[in-house]
């Protein structure tokens, strides 16, 4: 059995470090236990210093289900979920490294689309949400 050295020693809690962080980016939303946390995608309704915030998953239909809302333009950059701030669509975006930006705070990234449309609150300062043009 070879004799462990300070090298091999480091190799190893590099490689498992490195395990590590690969397994943290490939179940992003998900704690070591399994159990979802703020960072997962699960839908939300809420109201946030006076205004209504909504996020929820979409798919193919749109967004059936969810009063006040139609389907409205959505071209994926949302990565399949869609937020609304008092009714009314708050475009987000999911990022390479996970996480999300919005055309309201876009240079300021976090974590969850809940997160996003809180940012956005935050930022209009009581201002309405006006409805950002399609293409």
């Amino acid at each position: 059995m070879p004799e462990l050295t300070r090298r091999r020693a480091l190799t190893a809690a590099a490689a498992l470090a490195a395990a590590a962080g690969a397994q943290a980016l490939l179940a992003p939303g998900v704690s070591a236990a399994g159990h979802s946390h703020e960072g997962s995608l699960e839908p939300f309704d809420e109201v946030y210093k006076g205004r209504r915030i909504q996020g929820r998953p979409v798919g193919m239909d749109g967004m059936k289900g969810m009063k006040g809302m139609d389907g409205g333009h959505h071209h994926g950059h949302g990565a399949g979920y869609a937020v609304f701030v008092d009714g009314v669509e708050l475009h987000v975006m999911r990022n390479a490294d996970g996480s999300w930006i919005s055309v309201v705070s876009h240079y300021d990234p976090v974590a969850t689309p809940r997160a996003a449309a809180r940012a956005a609150v935050d930022e209009l300062q009581g201002a309405a949400l006006l409805p950002f043009p399609a293409n």
